[in-house]
């Protein structure tokens, strides 16, 4: 048994790289009564010191433990899901506060963004392993949330090989990702839902997809029938996944996919007096920090108003938030604003988050991060 898995109730763990110590402190806090909380990873040099890890005191943190939690996750998932195409693990509301682990059928993902989880990957890859044998894994240790808690960057497959994109299957429609270089872990497992009801709006219609990444939206559109399908990104990674994809489900002749600023694409396209039936933006988080707040809330109500204009009468617009240091209510007042400057006037259809595989845990309201809102314009 390595050193980790021999942890019991307390220890410190030293990594002989360099990276923080981390403590698994049992008991770290007492309630008003003197009972004390649970078990937890305690880093004194972030800005959130302790992460419960379990409310039993004497729950060694191994191996086992590892494996119970994740069991627990996929049994979850496969409930929900009949192809092995999701969030496996969702940190806090899995039980397991900081580890990110997306499914990519025999490839996963995993995001370690916490210093007590980036020192048990060992142990967690070794659990993941035994649990589904996949034939690659992927550590996608990139986030900003790393540098808060004292660790470097890193990317790197842990498990196996992997060659160029993964497949992945979501509502009937195979898409391609590039799970080393891509946003995030590679694919945006939170809009599924969204992208299915979008794409039931789409048969006969013009799309315009800003924002599009990988093609998630507009592909979906164009296998639902949409007739055109414009995307536009600033990555050309991205936008070369996207036109594979298309190829790939035969709709590539309904596709384009363009690169450029969707600003200033937008702009462009409103002086030229183009409409879409529907169109689509769902930027990346425009506030990184809670000071960023400010500045996004106006690029929001920006991309709303030049979507708007851009969205035929009778239209639809579908529009979102990942930032999470924007909250709902300010979410929706800026898309408002941003209607009201277009001339505009609509209704609300759909208000949403994330999927299924993206459960919330009852005490972190706030990480309900993913906002949408599908509204139909006068």
């Amino acid at each position: 048994m390595s050193e980790i898995e021999t942890i019991g109730q307390a220890a410190e763990v030293d990594d002989p790289a360099g990276r923080p110590r981390i403590t698994l402190l049992p008991g770290f806090h007492r309630r008003a009564d003197e009972r004390p909380f649970g078990v937890a990873m305690f880093n004194p040099h972030t800005l959130i010191a302790a992460r419960l890890l379990d409310r039993d005191t004497g729950r060694v943190i191994n191996k086992r433990f590892f494996a119970r939690r994740l069991e627990r996750a996929l049994k979850l998932r496969e409930r929900l899901y009949d192809a092995p195409y999701y969030r496996l693990v969702h940190a806090e509301a899995d039980g397991l506060p900081g580890l990110v682990v997306d499914r990519f059928g025999e490839v996963l993902v995993v995001q370690a963004n916490t210093a007590g989880m980036d020192r048990l990957l060992p142990v967690i890859i070794e659990a993941l392993c035994d649990l589904l044998k996949p034939q690659a894994i992927v550590l996608r240790n990139d986030s900003p949330a790393r540098k808060l808690e004292g660790l470097e960057p890193e990317t790197r497959v842990a498990v196996g090989t992997i060659d160029g994109p993964v497949l992945v299957e979501e509502n009937g429609v195979v898409y391609q990702a590039d799970v080393l270089a891509g946003q995030k872990t590679g694919w945006f497992f939170d809009q599924r839902d969204n992208r299915a009801f979008v794409a039931g709006l789409a048969p006969g219609a013009r799309v315009l997809d800003l924002y599009c990444y990988s093609g998630g939206f507009g592909i979906a559109a164009a296998m639902r029938g949409a007739s055109r399908v414009l995307g536009i990104d600033s990555s050309a990674q991205a936008l070369a996944l996207a036109a594979a994809s298309g190829a790939q489900n035969g709709v590539a002749d309904a596709c384009e996919f363009r690169r450029g600023d969707v600003f200033a694409e937008a702009a462009s396209l409103a002086a030229q007096a183009e409409r879409f039936d529907i169109v689509i933006a769902d930027p990346p988080a425009f506030a990184r920090s809670k000071r960023d707040t400010p500045a996004a809330l106006r690029g929001y109500r920006k991309l709303a108003r030049l979507a708007a204009q851009l969205t035929v009468p009778t239209g639809f617009l579908f529009l979102a938030s990942c930032s999470h240091n924007v909250g709902t209510v300010e979410f929706a007042e800026a898309a408002r604003r941003g209607l009201a400057d277009a001339g505009r006037n609509g209704r609300i259809l759909r208000d949403a988050g994330a999927g299924p595989d993206h459960p919330v845990h009852p005490a972190l309201p706030e990480s309900a991060y993913l906002k949408s809102l599908t509204l139909t314009l006068d």
